[in-house]
């Protein structure tokens, strides 16, 4: 045999092992599941305090009806469509997402919701990204920051939603494109036990707020699904939907591009400015005016609170960054949201 044929072979020989290494690691990750502990077999007492602290919680703070609800985004802000509240979203219409991302129904109809979830599946896809089925949610569901919500925050967003009237509502499932479909579940992980935050310590307090509230994953570039870590807070991540497109804002304490020349009372100021809009009728608004920052839910956002994320934002890294908040798409979005690794 010659030798150009020997090498041709040993080359054959290093392809189809390269192959079926690749074809066992995608076999391996296909049925790999999550990483997960088991879902706790707590049952949460219900107190009128727990219900109210939830209700806080969801929202205002977290704003979780923002995407488990029908939005009116021909108004300011997207009001939540009254008497759809948890009942889900469907189809998440924001554009770049690797495949179908379906929101859920999270009121307590036993057959399309969540009234034959434990406590603790409910506990656990909050915090830990994986439902009563043992799967992975997509990240979009921005459970790595929840990862860090105290236990007994999570115990009042349960005794809350449990409250809720059961709306029947099934969606498709959702549906992630390959690669990806395997990537995130890399992204479930265990929160363990987590104590409740230090309100004394106002810089913790506050950061505490910033994650639940996810503004890290809104306020930050994102380049190929990773947040642009040099860049935290410092705005310009696009989110484009059929209603319109718009850029986050900088939130550090940069000068010229950020926060940094506003005072707390402004801040406050501008969170309050909102609240009419809350309580009554958002104005109708065109593209250019387009918004998916929360302002109505986080304009009931009590004063500690508010003020301790300003304390928080201000204590954060700044970053010169002019954002166009509704500048023209030139060319198609990349994936937008989900990224696979923990934050």
């Amino acid at each position: 045999m010659s030798a150009g044929r020997v090498i041709f072979r040993g080359v054959l020989g290093a392809v189809a092992a390269l192959a079926l290494l690749a074809g066992g690691a995608v076999l391996y990750l296909t049925l790999k599941p999550p990483k997960m502990a088991p879902p706790s077999a707590i049952r949460v007492e219900v107190t009128p305090e727990r219900i109210e602290r939830g209700r806080y919680l969801v929202r205002h703070v977290m704003d979780c009806f923002g995407c488990h609800s029908e939005r009116d985004f021909s108004r300011f802000g997207g009001p939540v469509v009254k008497g759809t509240e948890g009942k889900g979203m469907g189809v998440m219409p924001l554009e770049g997402l690797p495949g179908r991302v379906v929101v859920p129904n999270i009121t307590p109809d036993p057959d399309t919701g969540i009234g034959r979830w434990t406590d603790g599946e409910i506990i656990r896809a909050i915090r830990e990204g994986v439902n009563k089925d043992g799967e992975t949610l997509f990240p979009l569901m921005p459970y790595p920051g929840y990862r860090e919500m105290s236990d007994e925050d999570v115990q009042a967003i349960v005794a809350y939603l449990r409250t809720l009237p059961p709306v029947k509502t099934a969606w498709p499932k959702t549906k992630i494109d390959f690669p990806v479909s395997l990537l995130i579940k890399s992204a479930p992980q265990p929160a363990g036990s987590v104590p409740p935050p230090n309100h004394a310590d106002k810089l913790a307090y506050g950061r505490y707020l910033v994650t639940v509230a996810n503004c890290e994953e809104c306020h930050t570039p994102m380049v190929k699904g990773e947040l642009v870590r040099d860049k935290l807070y410092a705005g310009g991540r696009i989110f484009a939907m059929p209603a319109g497109t718009v850029s986050s804002a900088n939130l550090t304490p940069d000068q010229d591009t950020g926060l940094g020349t506003w005072t707390e009372e402004y801040f406050i100021h501008k969170f309050r400015s909102y609240q009419p809009y809350a309580e009554g009728e958002s104005p109708a608004v065109g593209k250019e005016s387009f918004t998916l920052m929360p302002w109505l839910a986080f304009s009931q956002m009590s004063d500690e609170d508010l003020s301790a994320i300003y304390a928080y934002l201000q204590s954060v890294k700044p970053v010169s960054n002019a954002v166009e908040k509704h500048k023209i798409l030139e060319a198609p979005m990349e994936p937008a949201a989900g990224r696979p690794s923990q934050p």
